[in-house]
């Protein structure tokens, strides 16, 4: 047997237990199309489990949930967690009932693709990865936006993946091995965003293992369809980056003043728009090109916002263990 070969059978052959977590809030919406995801998977039924977390729904989702474990054909387990209104709170309910050696994070609204565990998973064969991040891409785009923010790949971990402090991936499609969870932690369960990056960082500061892309593992996520959604999302990575700040001493973002906006927005109209239109003529743009200065400044003074108002709770800090 020659050495691609003797690769190729020991992937095949690797397969660990699997705990995949979901974190779920008001997801009646989300459950069923979620379910019919990871009955379609193709990781050895056999070899998984998978832990759905109401995390104090008020729409139906306990309900909803337990239809979903009657004569089904995985094993689904129904859990709660009340006390703490955060995902990352759910998380770690979902973690400590896990049995398997690798715990899987998604998200409710996500769409994993069939071979999304398998793709995984599959890196874990080095003992030395310690965390694997799936690529994340868009449902089918249909408003504007979302194909303005589909041709960004807004979504994408190669984002994250990239960030100048450390790399960290998303929690819509990561896997991380429980021996680091042990000696790193949990996630901070008061923390409502960011969670995702200090838990890589952690893993990775203490040396515990290296992290690793898993490009075919393939989870898609529907883009924001509204303005208001738009700026909702980065107020959120603007918080994100402020307790970032505060828990790891990331660089802030420069503040983006309304001046700076006026200014650039009339340099688009100015300078940007006719040239842009020349290119629309020759077939060398389209609309969404003529969008990138204001989505972006848009966006960008969200994000500025979100991090000046946010302010982290000094609860927020606490680490849960196993």
């Amino acid at each position: 047997m020659n050495n691609e070969s003797f690769k190729t059978t020991a992937a095949n052959t690797f397969q660990p237990q699997v705990s995949v977590v979901v974190p779920i809030y008001n997801g009646t919406a989300d459950l069923p199309e979620l379910i019919n995801c990871l009955l379609a998977q193709t990781y050895a039924k056999e070899r998984v489990e998978y832990l759905l977390v109401d995390n104090n729904s008020s729409d139906g989702t306990s309900e909803l949930l337990k239809l979903a474990l009657e004569n089904c054909p995985i094993k689904i387990r129904a859990l709660s967690e009340k006390e703490i209104q955060s995902s990352y709170a759910a998380r770690n309910t979902g973690i400590r009932e896990a049995v398997g050696e690798i715990i899987a994070f998604t998200d409710a609204d996500c769409r994993p693709q069939p071979q999304w565990l398998e793709e995984l998973v599959q890196p874990f064969i080095n003992q030395n990865i310690v965390i694997v991040a799936g690529e994340i891409t868009a449902l089918p785009s249909n408003t504007f936006l979302e194909r303005y923010a589909d041709k960004q790949e807004t979504l994408s971990q190669k984002h994250t993946l990239a960030n100048k402090f450390c790399a960290y991936g998303q929690t819509a499609n990561l896997a991380i091995r429980r021996l680091a969870l042990e000696k790193a932690g949990l996630f901070r369960p008061y923390l409502t965003t960011g969670g995702d990056a200090d838990i890589c960082w952690r893993i990775l500061q203490l040396e515990i293992g290296s992290l690793e892309f898993a490009p075919q593992a393939i989870v898609q996520h529907r883009h924001r369809t509204t303005l208001k959604e738009l700026k909702s999302q980065w107020q959120r990575y603007g918080r994100s980056n402020s307790y970032l700040h505060e828990l790891h001493d990331v660089e802030l973002m420069r503040e983006i003043s309304k001046r700076e906006c006026y200014y650039r927005l009339l340099r688009w109209l100015l300078k940007e728009v006719p040239k842009t239109s020349v290119k629309a003529l020759l077939g060398k743009a389209n609309l969404l090109d003529f969008a990138n200065t204001p989505i972006g400044l848009f966006t960008a003074r969200a994000r500025y916002l979100g991090q000046q108002q946010a302010k982290l709770p000094p609860q927020a800090k606490e680490i849960e263990w196993l």
